[in-house]
């Protein structure tokens, strides 16, 4: 029984992080890797990571992807390079082109026809026609603001109102979140960036709140948004930013989803760099107002970084087993740890939904 192939294109934060996770698992293996980075170019993937190749065959970093990806030379690709389904577009068409399956951390990729309607439709059909799947997903989108809820409610009878908040350390992400979160601005630069759009704050309200009223059954009328800079009186530092007293250290981000007119689902999402350092503890918080009242806390938050590699890593069996198309976290079972040999939850060469 041969390995799971996996690609990955982009090699920050996330896709070196996803690569350390996929290298401690059995019957899975890393066979490219995509990346523009000019400090990572034409390095081995093991010298990056500081880790013994031992008998892994080499992988090297190229940055041009026509090279890296050939034709089913995966079963999965994850890409980690974008926050908007636009951004991610062009990549994810290359692979699923090369009848690859796709996984992207991309925010607006986690409900797509959410914000980009045509383009969903564009990349279910380019999917389908070359016989596999793509998924987005993450910690949030992807789960903590959307998924449990959605898990939650299976115990309720019913629903009738949503209000969630996730207060979370940004500190693990990469520079390009750092920029749409506007991290070590000032805050005349933070409310301009937001009037002009340069600033786009946490991405994904609109992807969370369409999942879970199309999960339970709502018609969403509309979805509204606020944004705010979180100013820090003191000076932080992490691996990706820095944050000089009087700046900004995060974005604090509330999301409404209205239905039949009224308001339905509130959502909270304050994140900063280190915010510990103002005493600012963290959580994931859902109230459920129903048949039965259901109150989740989870303190301290899921780590973000982490919490992504490990939602999109864990992803990958039920994105190869997938019938063919643009799923969505309500397409696929729960993603779960994989502690065993992966092979043994992978259907290479055949379908296990149906196609």
């Amino acid at each position: 029984m041969r390995n799971v192939r996996v690609g990955i294109w982009g090699f920050g934060a996330m896709g070196s992080g996803m690569a350390k996770m996929l290298l401690k698992k059995t019957g899975i293996e890393i066979v490219a890797v995509c990346d523009r980075n000019e400090k990572r170019l034409g390095k081995s993937i093991y010298e990056v990571l500081d880790i013994e190749r031992g008998e892994r065959p080499e992988v090297t970093i190229n940055s041009n992807p026509d090279e890296v990806f050939s034709e089913e030379c995966a079963d999965v690709v994850l890409i980690a390079t974008d926050s908007f389904t636009k951004g991610a577009f062009d990549k994810i068409k290359l692979v699923l082109e090369k009848k690859i399956n796709v996984i992207s951390t991309a925010e607006e990729m986690a409900f797509p026809k959410a914000q980009e309607p045509e383009l969903a439709k564009k990349l279910d059909k380019i999917a389908k026609e070359n016989g596999v799947s793509v998924l987005g997903t993450g910690i949030n989108p992807g789960f903590v603001l959307d998924l449990l809820i959605l898990a939650l409610t299976g115990t309720c009878e019913e629903v009738d109102y949503i209000k969630a908040a996730r207060v979370n350390d940004l500190s693990p992400f990469g520079k390009a979140v750092m920029i749409e979160q506007g991290v070590g601005v000032t805050k005349e630069v933070f409310d301009n960036g937001v009037e002009n759009e340069s600033i786009a704050g946490h991405v994904g309200f609109p992807e969370s709140i369409n999942m879970i009223t199309e999960g339970i059954g709502w018609n969403l009328e509309k979805v509204e948004q606020t944004r705010e800079p979180i100013m820090s009186s003191v000076y932080r530092k992490s691996e990706y930013a820095e944050v000089e007293a009087g700046n900004v250290a995060g974005c604090r981000q509330c999301g409404y989803g209205y239905v039949n007119g009224e308001m339905k689902i509130e959502m909270e999402h304050p994140q900063q760099i280190l915010p510990h350092l103002e005493g600012q503890s963290t959580g994931d918080y859902v109230s459920i107002k129903g048949t039965p009242n259901i109150d989740l806390q989870i303190t301290p938050e899921i780590p973000g970084g982490i919490g992504t590699i490990a939602m999109c890593v864990n992803s990958i069996p039920h994105v190869i087993n997938a019938k063919p198309g643009l799923k969505t976290m309500l397409d696929i079972p729960v993603p779960r740890a994989m502690m065993g040999d992966v092979r043994e939850l992978v259907q290479l060469g055949e379908c296990e939904y149906g196609c």
